[in-house]
């Protein structure tokens, strides 16, 4: 794994179904903060079952996280039991009654919702059942244990100042953006615009939701490139986004610069190819490792020794780096 630049506070602004054959058993600990103010008491109770949901393996990133937060469950002596909401909050819903029902000692979750998100995870702090969020962040503090997300400001900035260097720094370009509900969609938006918006010469023509999804990214760039022809560079807040921008620029026959957010395996491998011209690579694997090791402390002692809202810095992915990247990780980073 690549060494990470630290954790620092964010100060970002910010029933039961079985959906699945389980098997485990046990009790959950108490939820609160992640800074301790739990007692020894709180933690554990003899569960060794850990529940870890995210968005759709599908997705590579989310792949990621579930393979690496499972072995790192497994390596701690776990039980896991591994689901998926597809970002449907009903769905994420269901699955926490799950975890709440079978007595699970902690959840991790990669969440369906800024928002719709709060009241499932207040229902498990509620039941003894503590929550460990990875990648997106909540609109609500004291409900999780931990909420340890990339540093998406950063790395926004990071993409920023590369894009803007590619472009150099004029031009018509468009914007491909994140779910609505998402936290991370508008802080990569903002952090994109704190760099760009800085080049009066650079105009952003179009700007349009994409949701995370390559094939409407795909839809909504033909579109994009229609009404503006003279566009010069597409920059998406995912990697998703960003192949289906790449793939709309392609068919259309363009040489048109796409960069993108997250340091995926297809944006890599397409980096060293001279097709996407860069990402920002966030440690998707180590942050998922990072909230097993935590909620493997909370569950033995009460404690995490760590503030609630935490933060690892991402790394710029271009032709100088790409090669040594491998599996959301840059070795020697």
């Amino acid at each position: 794994m690549r060494k990470l630049s630290g954790i620092r506070r964010v100060l970002l602004p910010i029933g039961a179904a079985a959906v699945l054959a389980l098997a485990a058993c046990g009790s959950g600990d108490d939820g609160g903060s992640g800074t301790g103010s739990a007692s020894p008491s709180a933690g554990g109770g003899g569960s060794k079952l850990m529940v870890i949901i995210t968005p759709s393996p599908d997705n590579v990133f989310f792949k990621a996280e579930q393979d690496a937060a499972a072995a790192q469950a497994k390596q701690l002596g776990y039980e896991t039991l591994v689901l998926s909401h597809d970002d449907d909050p009903t769905k994420q819903s269901q699955e926490i009654d799950t975890a709440i029902s079978r007595k699970a000692a902690a959840i991790i979750l990669d969440n369906a919702g800024a928002d719709a998100s709060v009241a499932a995870i207040q229902r498990a702090k509620d039941a003894g059942v503590p929550t460990f969020l990875i990648d997106r962040e909540i609109n609500k503090t004291g409900v999780a244990v931990a909420q340890i997300v990339s540093n998406n400001a950063q790395g926004a900035g990071l993409g920023g100042q590369e894009f803007a260097k590619l472009m150099g720094g004029k031009g018509e370009y468009a914007e491909l953006t994140g779910k609505p509900t998402d936290t991370n969609a508008g802080v990569r938006s903002q952090g994109y615009h704190g760099v760009l918006d800085q080049y009066a010469d650079m105009k952003m023509v179009a700007q349009q939701s994409a949701n995370w999804d390559q094939a409407e990214a795909l839809t909504k760039t033909q579109t994009i490139l229609q009404a503006h022809p003279n566009i010069k560079g597409i920059i998406a807040g995912n990697d998703t986004m960003a192949l289906g921008a790449f793939a709309a620029v392609q068919a259309a026959g363009k040489k048109i610069i796409v960069v993108g957010f997250d340091g995926s395996p297809d944006v890599v491998s397409s980096i060293l190819k001279d097709g996407i011209k860069a990402t920002v690579l966030q440690p998707a694997s180590k942050i998922a490792e990072m909230a097993v090791d935590q909620a493997d402390a909370y569950v033995k002692t009460g404690k995490t020794d760590q503030p609630e809202k935490q933060s690892v810095d991402c790394v710029l992915v271009n032709p100088d780096n790409a090669k040594s990247v491998t599996n959301f990780a840059v070795a020697g980073a």
